[in-house]
């Protein structure tokens, strides 16, 4: 079929000015990270059993049967117990539960009741791997994974001042900041369970972003050398343009895959599914609009050139 691949479809050269939006596109993320900001405060995170506190428990059907998740998640709802999740793993053979224990009840009481709804719904099943997760810990838990997030932006912006300049660390970790700040918007916006899935998620964010905005800050710096004489803002148009079709296509055939993901794998990967598509297409519109015209205002040196430290408005052409 003429056209065929889809790769083939892309032009291989592009022109777009991206600089001339920056401004507009830099007051748009700015508000956009204030309402997430607030947004994570009210209503706030939908927090997971990880994060409040609650148990998990495993079952194993008979040979040559199988667990109705459907059943076991009617006879999880009617103990009252808040939020139940129930997920098949190896067929229909095996299952895991995950539930709430209220803070007034004997943990070992609940999950025994648990069980015990689940045998007199589904028939005998075996139960293993019971683990409850008490707020003390989910509390913790919560505190670690914002450390792991903050950890990652930290080394993040060690590795890219070691192998660029200063002002592109700062670019590439305001971008970080960006795609953190707006991934968390929007699990608040689409009520997602904010879980140890989420924030494997938003590190998988963190590392897509670094990428492509690594990219884009290769050619850039590549280009400035070859071209000393050119102003800045044209150098930065050029190098986007330059990897425009990479980044196209590594971000849409990772948003494929992802749909699938949240089409075709269950309830427990959703929320993870559209984190992540979400952070990706936000990561590459960050490496575009976050990092580069913070290198824009900076300024940046040219090889062996005088330092081109004077800021740059937005608008107006930038002098070597």
């Amino acid at each position: 079929m003429r056209g065929w691949p889809f790769i083939k479809l892309l032009p291989h050269k592009t022109n777009f000015h991206f600089v001339k939006y920056a401004l507009p596109a830099g007051i748009l993320s700015l508000v956009l990270c204030v309402a997430s900001i607030v947004a994570c405060f009210y209503p706030g995170l939908e927090m997971g059993i990880d994060f409040k506190g609650g148990a998990v428990m495993e079952m194993t059907a008979p040979a040559g049967q199988s667990i109705d998740a459907g059943k076991v998640r009617e006879a999880m709802n009617n103990l009252d117990l808040g939020e139940v999740q129930v997920q098949n793993i190896d067929g229909d053979q095996r299952a895991i539960v995950r539930f709430q224990v209220p803070e007034n009840e004997d943990q070992t009481a609940v999950v025994t009741r648990v069980q015990k709804s689940i045998t007199d719904s589904v028939g005998q099943v075996a139960f293993s791997g019971t683990s409850v997760v008490g707020s003390k810990v989910s509390g913790e838990l919560f505190t670690s994974g914002l450390l792991a997030l903050g950890a990652a932006v930290v080394l993040m912006f060690g590795y890219i001042w070691f192998r660029f300049e200063p002002q592109f660390g700062f670019g590439a970790v305001a971008g970080l900041v960006h795609d953190v700040i707006l991934t968390f918007g929007l699990i608040v916006l689409f009520r997602l369970e904010f879980s140890l899935n989420m924030v494997a998620a938003i590190l998988t964010v963190i590392g897509y972003s670094m990428n492509d905005t690594v990219v884009v800050f290769d050619r850039l710096r590549e280009n400035l050398r070859k071209y000393k004489t050119m102003p800045l803002r044209e150098v930065i148009d050029l190098s986007i343009n330059e990897t425009l079709s990479r980044t196209i296509i590594t971000g849409v055939t990772a948003v494929m895959v992802l749909a699938a993901l949240a089409i075709f794998g269950g309830e427990a990967l959703f929320g993870f599914s559209i984190a992540l598509m979400a952070g990706i297409i936000i990561g590459t519109y960050s490496s575009i609009y976050v990092g580069a015209p913070i290198i824009l205002l900076w300024g940046v040196k040219r090889g062996s050139l005088d330092e081109d430290t004077k800021p740059v408005k937005f608008g107006m052409a930038s002098r070597p």
